[in-house]
């Protein structure tokens, strides 16, 4: 079975990592931290972002990246999303390699998926999206979910989804990248909506409501950049939106829920320790939603929360408004 390395050790990295490394054949784990890498060869556990889960022996962590991508034919790239530029830019791939995305978020500045990232960085190699309602903890866990690779390479899909498939982890396949992109993307930004909900002390209609909305934009908006409307109501969709916006165990939804009890947003991230993909992905989404004059009051709405323009009740009233009835 050919060698995987597995880009990004944190929480996500590190139970992908895993999973593979239970498929069978030699997983590399990478991070650019030392003190990271040292912990891990050390205690033979993520003890910071994963603890209670032994690394087998088949699962290598390295702080070099040429040692982690020697002879890798499948490369999951699972770091912040904001690193995939500079990450994919200093990797020497193995001729034909896979690309597999695991990292979720829409770059504030250039409004690039990873996907996008990945073809400017490094053209030629099949770029696959993986997405779904997959909770790092309970991915490495072993409680049972589902995931989705989606390409547009058709035989790189079904690569990817036989490599992840457990009786744990079931993978189906798509073509449609972009949609799945921004669902994962998109689903961050409505996890931190619902979690200010939740932290006001408002009730399931309150959430319920603003998650059918935000799926709603979700939906426009991935439609707007080429996706299609069907995959915004599978996996990487809805899918993905239940898991992250109820979860406890989800970043943004604590995001969410810190700002709603009074807190103040770098108070919440210092706390967290870990990147929160939806808060630079709100700001994406509002200069999306301009450039392609979308109507996206949730999203925008939070990204308008998140630099101090409205407090979490400004912005709950505002959503909640009596305005002239529409068809839904």
């Amino acid at each position: 079975m050919s060698a995987v390395a597995v880009l990004g050790a944190g929480s996500w990295g590190t139970a992908l990592a895993l999973l593979l490394a239970e498929n069978g054949g030699v997983v590399r784990l990478w991070d650019r931290t030392p003190g990271q890498i040292a912990a891990l060869l050390a205690t033979r556990e993520n003890k910071r972002y994963l603890p209670e889960h032994r690394l087998p022996e088949n699962l290598h962590p390295t702080v070099s990246l040429s040692e982690a991508l020697t002879g890798a034919t499948f490369v999951v790239v699972a770091v912040p999303s904001a690193a995939v530029d500079d990450v994919l830019e200093r990797a020497t791939l193995a001729s034909g390699a896979d690309i597999i995305l695991a990292s979720k978020g829409i770059d504030p500045q250039t409004l690039e998926l990873p996907a996008d990232v990945a073809l400017r960085c490094a053209p030629g190699h099949p770029v696959i999206a993986l997405s779904g309602p997959n909770l790092a903890r309970e991915v490495a866990a072993g409680v049972p979910t589902a995931a989705v690779a989606a390409s547009d390479d058709a035989e790189a899909a079904r690569r990817i989804a036989e490599r992840f498939n457990r009786a744990t982890f079931r993978t189906y396949v798509s073509d449609d990248r972009t949609g799945v992109e921004v669902g994962g993307a998109v689903k961050n930004v409505l996890a931190i909506a619902g979690g200010i909900a939740d932290g006001l002390g408002y009730g399931d209609n309150t959430k319920a409501a603003l998650m059918t909305r935000g799926l709603s934009e979700m939906a426009r908006l991935g439609m707007a950049l080429g996706g299609k409307r069907e995959t915004f109501y599978g996996l990487a969709g809805v899918g993905d939106l239940m898991a992250t916006a109820a979860s406890r165990l989800s970043r943004n939804w604590r995001v969410g829920y810190g700002l709603g009890q009074g807190k103040c947003l770098e108070e919440i991230l210092a706390e967290l320790g870990q990147v929160a993909e939806g808060v630079p992905t709100a700001q994406a989404v509002e200069k999306l939603a301009v450039r392609h004059d979308l109507f996206l009051p949730v999203c925008i709405t939070v990204a308008e929360l998140l630099d101090g323009r409205l407090t979490p009740r400004e912005g709950v009233a505002r959503l909640t408004e009596n305005r002239a009835a529409k068809t839904e």
